[in-house]
């Protein structure tokens, strides 16, 4: 398809898109979006038109997402993103009165150490700001480049991404976790436990891991991996109870070690410590509510410093 001249498009079109793709019915997305049914039936048949494809497919009393559907899907939700923020930008930025939304993409590990600080510090500051915690994946962070323009950030660690501005927020450990009745392992892990356990771990990808687990490849040793999961608060749950062991950073294993009925015990190789940090494109440098942003982060990573000893 040769390339568009957004002069010839209406734009309206992409918000009917995204309405359509998120809702997978005509109906609902009328009534997202305030406008009638029979409008937005139009609207899908332009749609059709321009795609060369049917966006939507009734499977039965559904509509399913054909494969480019899904493809837009993503694309569509960062392009709305982008126009809001467009007509969002102002001169100035007063907090105390400020109507508006922030979008970050976070993992559920920095939402549950980072969140209530976060939340509460915009609360105090800006009442009426509303914050969307969405969490990232693999996918997004291999795309960072394309998907930074759609959102406000991205909070994730040291390791993954160069030549993006960033504000560090705070430190934290890798620890490792047992359960707290498996009687093979004392006080201490020995290098011999780690290469006879089973393992969890987390986003075990080739540009998607977890750094720690890295670090003791490199010193040669590959981990026995028999449970791989993508989220970092499911991991304590699926050690407690078995013979199996995983990494897990300290400000969140300190949380959730009674209720997983696991031990928090060092690592025993020499592991990097997690350095965590807020991502932002580079277009958001200038932009006032987006420098008061940046600064409620770092404030509340300070906070989760203080609590993980960085």
């Amino acid at each position: 398809m040769p390339g568009v001249n957004l002069r010839n498009l209406d734009l309206n079109l992409l918000l009917t898109l995204e309405a359509l793709l998120h809702e997978r019915n005509v109906t609902r997305a009328a009534e997202r979006l305030g406008l009638s049914q029979p409008a937005v039936s139009a609207a899908l048949g332009r749609l059709r038109r321009h795609f060369d494809d049917e966006l939507l497919r009734r499977q039965g009393n559904r509509y399913e997402l054909t494969p480019l559907g899904a493809q837009l899907g993503e694309r569509t939700s960062l392009a709305v993103a982008s126009l809001q923020r467009v007509f969002d930008a102002a001169p100035d930025f007063d907090p105390a009165t400020a109507v508006r939304e922030f979008t970050v993409l976070v993992s559920d590990y920095t939402a549950a150490v980072l969140g209530d600080h976060l939340v509460t510090a915009m609360a105090a500051q800006a009442p009426g700001v509303r914050l969307q915690l969405r969490q990232h994946t693999p996918d997004m962070v291999s795309s960072a480049a394309d998907v930074l323009p759609g959102v406000d950030g991205l909070i994730l660690p040291h390791g993954f991404l160069t030549g993006i501005g960033h504000d560090d927020l705070y430190e934290d450990r890798w620890v490792c976790v047992v359960a707290r009745d498996n009687d093979s392992v004392g006080d201490a892990l020995s290098m011999a436990d780690v290469a006879r356990l089973p393992w969890v771990v987390t986003y075990n990808r080739p540009t998607a891991f977890t750094p720690a687990a890295q670090q003791l490849r490199v010193i040669g040793v590959e981990p026995d991996v028999r449970v791989v999961v993508e989220s970092f608060l499911a991991v304590p749950f699926l050690v407690g109870g078995t013979d199996r062991i995983a990494l897990l950073q300290a400000g969140l294993a300190g949380r959730l070690a009674e209720a997983a009925g696991v031990r928090v015990l060092p690592c025993p190789w020499e592991v990097v410590p997690l350095r965590e940090a807020f991502w932002w494109h580079a277009s958001l440098r200038a932009d006032p509510a987006h420098r008061w942003l940046r600064s409620v982060l770092v404030e509340a990573g300070a906070l989760v410093g203080r609590v993980t000893g960085s």
